[in-house]
């Protein structure tokens, strides 16, 4: 009876929690170099948009929209990584940037730019080559894991993914050097950008987040056996191996997809976790999506104030991110230390 009455409680803070996103997501619409009265912008999304001008239903639909959209959405994916991450690995600190998704996602993407290559449309290629090499990093960093700890021991795994992190990062700062006029562009794709959002970035990352998030959840029961260790889950009869490649490889698929559109957007998926712990506990059919909401809040409210404080100018999101994530995490560890 208990259980059944928490249950409730913690579905109805989620809904709370998706409702709260929602109304961040119409006020940050509104809220810009041009501002926009909330009676226009839900006149303009429901359709009835007739003594709207053009130019104002063209931000809003073509230029707002998408972009919130599209930030919204990312954190959901960064989020649910972040949040199946440091349940396998064990540690607080863990994420899919970790492993090296992040560096190898930002070296595909930037190949691709640089290059010249395009297939379908430039928005398709940096997704795709900035998702392929961001596996492959992945890949090799489990591959060699593997090689050194045949169960794919935690700490192992973390430490290759900092050392692969750190080869590819050489790997894009020679290609900075020696392409000075897409240094600019490169260093400030890395630091992450919803200003180029357009609805087919969404329609893109829609499927893959959708299909990847289920995929994730179904996992739940395992998840909550995992992060009591692996010897604990091997004697529940968990394949602690096998879940892990498929947790970190659809993990790493999130970031992947995530940072070729967008670039690196840092601490959204370190913080949404921790918060999500927080509000619903450590059991992950609620911290699972829980996070993903808060991860999505997050990076709605962090692109807010990247293209507001300084408007028409806009600061990269993920300096943003990083100004709200350091002072968390130290307000964190500090306060374990004093305990």
């Amino acid at each position: 009876m208990y259980s059944r009455i928490l249950s409730r409680s913690k579905a109805r803070r989620i809904l709370l929690l998706f409702v709260v996103a929602l109304v961040a997501m119409l006020i940050s619409i509104s809220l810009g170099s041009v501002h926009i009265p909330l009676n226009d912008l839900i006149s303009t999304v429901a359709g009835r948009s007739k003594n709207i001008s053009p130019l104002l239903e063209n931000i809003i639909l073509e230029v707002r929209l998408p972009r919130i959209v599209l930030s919204f959405l990312t954190g959901l994916a960064l989020g649910a990584s972040g949040t199946v991450m440091q349940s396998l690995l064990q540690n607080p600190l863990a994420s899919s940037y970790t492993l090296g998704v992040s560096s190898g996602a930002s070296l595909g993407a930037s190949i691709v730019m640089l290059l010249g290559l395009s297939f379908a449309t430039p928005t398709i290629a940096m997704s795709a080559g900035g998702f392929i090499f961001g596996l492959i990093t992945v890949f090799l960093v489990l591959l060699f894991a593997q090689r050194y700890s045949n169960r794919l021991d935690n700490q192992t795994v973390i430490l290759v993914g900092l050392v692969f992190s750190l080869f590819v990062n050489a790997f894009l700062t020679l290609i900075m050097t020696f392409s000075p006029d897409y240094m600019q562009r490169l260093f400030f794709w890395q630091l992450g950008s919803f200003s180029g959002a357009s609805w087919e970035n969404v329609w893109l990352l829609s499927p893959i987040l959708v299909f990847s998030f289920f995929f994730l959840f179904y996992f739940h029961r395992e998840m909550d056996i995992l992060s009591f260790g692996d010897a604990f889950a091997l004697s529940q009869g968990v394949e602690v191996k096998r879940t892990k490649f498929i947790l970190i490889g659809f993990s790493s698929l999130l970031t992947g997809v995530s940072v070729a559109m967008t670039g690196v957007i840092g601490f959204v998926d370190l913080i949404a976790p921790h918060l999500a712990r927080r509000l619903f506990g450590a059991t992950h059919k609620w911290v699972l999506p829980s996070s993903a909401l808060l991860g999505g809040l997050l990076c709605v409210i962090a692109d807010t104030l990247a293209r507001s404080i300084i408007a028409p100018r806009e600061i990269p999101i993920g300096a943003v991110t990083a100004l709200i994530g350091v002072p968390f995490f130290c307000h964190i560890f500090f306060r374990k230390g004093k305990k």
